[in-house]
């Protein structure tokens, strides 16, 4: 009954002006820090936040345990997985999309589609409509959620002038009800401040110990870097140069004048289709039909949720290490569906150039411009002549398995459409950062390589 009291009165409360000093980056040091912050529930366990993150043994910034806390995607799943965005008019977001606060950044080294949102690019709050933000942030989430995803909170930047009122957190938070919630796996607090930790502990006695275990701090960039792929999170040039400014200031060893880990003679994963063929021999590499192989002898493709459940993190990197090493891996002593799957759509994304070339994404953001008839030709065209031999001949066995997992959607829950959500974004995407078009482009073109199989296959 206190807290319920407690929170009526949070909710029914005049809208504080928090002061921020100079940088607009920090609670003014005037005003009450977390550690004088008066609750009732100040017998819960704080988190450790004057323990510096990037300092802490092993896992940096992330609790011991992985990029997530079980290991696992939730059991109770849901069976449907959103579908590729339907040929859109005129964007009914355009005026808040143009700044950029909200931006899908690809997937991160497990698989999970990664968003970003950037404090630094709110406009001035005076003139901005917050209504249509979190309208429009509902709309981008909406895509997504029926999957595993990320979400990376860049504080930096944020201040008096363009901050939101605590009337609009309270809001949002009500609205991002269990939906948003359920398959969230990792809520990453980047260069966290006193704003940050005040408003946990205002809102913690309400949030669910499951939901309390997806955030992490991130006092540093290196600390993301061991689960994000840099080159996709176009990260703002002000938290660069702020991280920069810390890791200077404390002496923290820099991510990025490190050199490059040198390549194993075996080496499978993170490199270019040619490197693997030259250390390997082989074109259809191990991890593809290894995987492939598994599955359609083991009637793994039957499984439910099939591609959208998580393999353990661990194992997942026990596997590449072997297969890196040039060591034999044998699925079966593993008896997992969801680990073969998992390896299969991280080998593919974490190739150095798509299966699709860099190339050819543009060609592939152009299609939607046509006609279906012409669509069709032109993705003929796409891989009969300009696409290399080596890459058809992954891309072909690929999806003919592909076929196949959706010839059996009454089983694996797997439609046509859901598997190119899955697939699309893991074999084409550009140079640089992947948006929210990117990614619907790349679901698209997979959408026309399931569809039509037989009449774009063509060698």
């Amino acid at each position: 009954m206190a807290a319920k009291n407690e929170y009526s009165n949070f909710l029914g409360s005049d809208e504080p002006e928090l002061e921020f000093d100079e940088d607009g980056t920090e609670l003014s040091a005037s005003k009450e820090g977390p550690s004088e912050f008066s609750s009732p529930y100040s017998h819960i366990p704080s988190l450790p936040w004057d323990v510096e993150l990037a300092k802490e043994a092993d896992c940096g910034a992330f609790r011991g345990g992985a990029i997530t806390p079980d290991g696992l995607i939730d059991e109770d799943f849901e069976k449907e997985l959103g579908t590729p965005a339907e040929e859109d008019g005129p964007n009914e977001f355009s005026d808040v999309e143009r700044f950029g606060v909200i931006e899908v950044a690809g997937d991160d080294l497990y698989g999970r589609k990664v968003i970003v949102f950037s404090a630094c690019k709110l406009p001035c709050n005076q003139t901005f409509d917050h209504q249509r933000l979190l309208l429009y942030i509902k709309h981008t989430l909406d895509k997504y959620v029926e999957q595993d995803y990320v979400l990376v909170y860049f504080h930096h930047g944020l201040h008096r002038g363009n901050k939101p009122k605590l009337s609009w957190l309270r809001q949002a938070y009500r609205e991002f009800d269990r939906k948003y919630k359920k398959n969230l796996k990792m809520l990453y607090l980047v260069h966290p401040t006193n704003f940050i930790k005040v408003l946990w502990q205002i809102f913690r006695p309400f949030i669910s110990v499951k939901f309390g275990q997806k955030m992490m701090y991130v006092n540093y960039l290196v600390e993301l870097k061991r689960h994000l792929p840099f080159d996709q999170l176009a990260i703002p040039l002000p938290v660069l140069e702020f991280d920069a400014q810390k890791v200077e200031k404390n002496k923290v060893p820099y991510p990025y004048d490190s050199s490059p880990p040198k390549e194993k003679k075996a080496q499978q994963f993170g490199l270019t289709l040619q490197s693997i063929k030259e250390n390997t021999g082989l074109i259809i590499p191990l991890p593809v039909e290894d995987t492939i192989e598994f599955l359609k002898a083991t009637g793994g493709d039957e499984c439910d949720g099939l591609f959208r459940r998580c393999a353990r993190v661990s194992t997942m990197k026990e596997v590449q290490e072997k297969y890196d090493d040039g060591e034999k891996v044998n699925f079966y002593t593993y008896g997992d569906p969801h680990l073969a799957a998992a390896i299969l759509k991280k080998f593919l994304r974490e190739l150095k150039e798509p299966l699709m070339t860099f190339d050819l994404f543009e060609p592939i953001t152009r299609l939607h411009f046509l006609e279906p008839s012409k669509q069709l030709t032109e993705v003929q065209r796409i891989l009969q002549d300009e696409l290399p031999e080596d890459n058809y001949t992954i891309l072909k066995f690929v999806f003919q398995f592909l076929q196949r997992v959706v010839s059996k959607s009454d089983l694996n829950q797997m439609t046509a459409e859901n598997v190119a959500t899955v697939f699309g974004p893991n074999i084409a995407w550009p140079t640089g950062q992947a948006n929210l078009t990117n990614v619907e482009q790349a679901v698209k073109f997979a959408l026309i390589l399931i569809n039509n199989f037989d009449d774009v296959f063509l060698r």
